[in-house]
C-alpha cells in the first residue's frame, strides 16, 4: 500500500491523500488550495494524478479546502462514488455551488476592471461543473448510529467516527487487506475540540490503528478556553457601540459562522451585551442554516441546555439579518455603524468578504474581527500580520481599521488535543502530519519525539509517496 501527499502537506489547504494498493486507488478528500492567486489558479485547474483511475473518494467534510475540486475530478473523468456523511453530501452540495458562483463573480468583476496588459481570468469551474458533480455523493452514517462498515471492495472497508469540527465531520478509519494481511488507517480530516458549543466532541477511534494521518493546524498552539472568547466579543462590541463602528468578520458560511452567531445570541439573551444589527451575508447561509435545523441529533448537551429545550433557535434573533441578494450585500455598506457584518470566505481569499473590506478597511474607526486560522499567503493572514496597503480585487488598500483577533473561536483542535489523540489511539506505528504550516509541525514532531520516543512521526511534503 502507498500513500501520496498531494495537498494539505507543509500547508493547510488544498486536502488531497491518494492511498494506493494493488487494484485500488481511493482518494482522501479533493480540497481547493487557497493563496495567491496566480498560485492557486495553477493548482486547482488540473488534479496532480489521472482522475480516471480513482476508484473512490472519501470526504472528511465539505469546507471547500477539503471538498472545492471534487467538480474538476468529475470534469476529468472520475467515475467513482464519493463517501460522506449525510450532512457533509447536504453541505457540500451548497458549498460546491456557491464556490462555482463566487469564482464566476469574481471574474467578472475582477475582469471588468482590468488595467492595461492584464489578461482576463476564468473560473477553475462553472455552477454546472459543480451541479454535475452531485449525483455521485453515497452518503453513509456515523459508525455510533448505524454500527455498519461500509464495504469499498472485498479487501477494503470504511467506518466514520464523528470528528466534531463542523456539522458531519467525520474521522475515517479504513481496512485494508493486503496478502492476507490486515493492515488500519485512520484519517482524522479535520478534528474539532472538547469545548466548542452546538457540535459534540470528537470521538475516539475504538479499534487498533496502525497508521494515522492526522490534521495538524495547531501543533503549536495551546487554546485558551472557550468562556474567554465572551469576555473578549463583549470588549469588542461595546467599543463598537461607543464609536458607531462597523465590525466586518472573514467567516466560513458554514461551522465557525455559526459558533459566532451561537454565542451572541447567548450573550444578548443574557443581556451582557447591547444589541447591534448583525448582517450575516452569504447567499448559501439561509440554505445552511436550515441543515442545522434539521440536525439537532447530532449536536450537544449545552445546545439542548441553552436553546433545544425551550425550542428555540441559536440561529435565529431580532437584530440578525440573513443576506441573499447582491443588491441588499452592496446596501449594508451605505448603512452607519454600530453594526457587524458577517461574510465569507473565512481567509478574505473570495467571496462578498472581499467587497466589504474594500469598502472598510481604511476607517480607522472600524473593526475587523479575524476569528480563526488564516493560511500563509492569504489576505486574512496579511491583514492579521499587519500588512498595510493589501491587494483586493488587484488595487491597494491601506489597513486603517482596528485588527481585533479571536483565535478560540477556531474549530481546530490545539496541540493538547493532538496528543490525546495519539494517547488514546491503540497499535499507533506510524504518524503523518498533515494540514499544517511548517512552523506547527515541527514544534509538535518535537514534543512528539519527547512523549512517544518509540513512534516514527512524518510531515509529508507535497507530492512526497511512503509504503505502508
Amino acid at each position: 500500500m502507498k500513500i501520496t501527499f498531494f495537498g494539505a502537506a507543509r500547508n493547510v489547504t488544498g486536502s488531497k491523500h491518494l492511498i494506493q494498493t494493488r487494484d485500488y486507488n481511493l482518494l482522501l478528500d479533493c480540497g481547493m488550495y487557497q493563496g495567491r492567486r496566480g498560485a492557486s489558479n495553477q493548482s486547482n485547474s488540473v488534479l496532480p494524478f489521472p482522475s480516471k483511475e480513482i476508484n473512490a473518494v472519501i470526504l472528511s467534510h465539505g469546507h471547500v479546502d477539503h471538498s472545492g475540486l471534487l467538480p474538476v475530478l468529475v470534469k476529468e473523468g472520475f467515475l467513482g462514488r464519493i463517501y460522506c456523511t449525510g450532512p457533509t453530501a447536504e453541505i457540500t452540495k451548497y458549498l460546491l455551488q456557491d464556490s462555482a458562483s463566487i469564482q464566476e463573480k469574481d471574474c467578472d468583476y475582477f475582469n471588468s476592471h482590468l488595467r492595461e496588459g492584464e489578461a482576463p481570468i476564468s473560473p477553475i469551474y462553472t455552477t454546472s461543473d459543480a451541479e454535475r458533480t452531485f449525483s455521485y455523493f453515497e452518503p453513509v452514517s456515523y459508525f455510533n448510529r448505524s454500527s455498519e462498515w461500509t464495504e469499498l471492495n472485498k479487501n477494503i472497508r470504511f467506518k466514520f467516527y464523528d470528528a466534531g469540527h463542523i456539522l458531519g465531520s467525520a474521522i475515517t478509519l479504513l481496512e485494508i487487506k493486503e496478502d492476507g494481511i490486515v493492515k488500519t488507517l485512520a484519517f482524522t480530516g479535520d478534528l474539532g475540540r472538547e469545548d466548542l458549543p452546538i457540535l459534540r466532541s470528537p470521538e475516539m477511534i475504538e479499534e487498533k490503528v496502525q497508521t494515522m494521518i492526522m490534521e495538524c493546524t495547531y501543533g503549536a498552539r495551546v487554546h485558551r478556553p472557550i468562556g474567554e472568547v465572551a469576555d473578549e466579543l463583549k470588549e469588542v462590541v461595546y467599543a463598537a457601540v461607543r464609536k458607531k463602528s462597523k465590525i466586518i468578520v472573514p467567516a466560513f458560511a458554514l461551522g465557525r459562522a455559526q459558533e459566532l452567531i451561537y454565542i451572541i445570541h447567548k450573550l444578548i439573551d443574557e443581556k451582557c451585551i447591547p444589541e447591534l444589527p448583525i448582517y450575516f451575508d452569504s447567499p448559501l447561509s439561509q440554505n445552511l442554516t436550515a441543515i442545522f435545523a434539521r440536525s439537532a441529533k447530532y449536536f450537544d448537551e449545552e445546545f439542548w441546555e441553552d436553546f433545544g429545550n425551550r425550542r428555540e433557535s441559536p440561529f435565529v434573533f431580532e437584530n440578525l439579518h440573513y443576506v441573499s441578494s447582491l443588491e441588499e450585500s452592496k446596501s449594508i455598506n451605505k448603512k452607519e455603524g454600530p453594526l457587524m457584518i458577517i461574510a465569507a470566505s473565512g481567509m478574505a481569499e473570495g467571496g462578498r468578504i472581499l467587497h466589504h473590506l474594500k469598502n472598510n478597511i481604511g476607517d480607522p474607526n472600524n473593526i475587523i474581527l479575524i476569528t480563526g486560522f488564516q493560511a500563509e499567503n492569504t489576505l486574512g493572514r496579511k491583514i492579521l500580520e499587519g500588512v498595510s496597503p493589501v491587494r483586493i480585487f488587484g488595487w491597494n488598500y491601506d489597513v486603517r481599521a482596528r485588527v481585533s483577533v479571536l483565535n478560540e473561536l477556531s474549530a481546530h483542535a490545539d496541540q493538547k488535543d493532538l496528543l490525546s489523540r495519539v494517547e488514546g489511539t491503540k497499535g499507533l506505528e506510524r504518524l503523518f502530519l498533515v494540514h499544517t504550516e511548517m512552523s506547527q509541525a515541527q514544534i509538535f514532531k518535537d514534543i512528539m519525539g519527547k512523549s512517544f520516543p518509540s513512534l516514527p512521526v512524518d510531515i509529508p511534503d507535497l507530492g512526497q509517496t511512503f509504503e505502508i
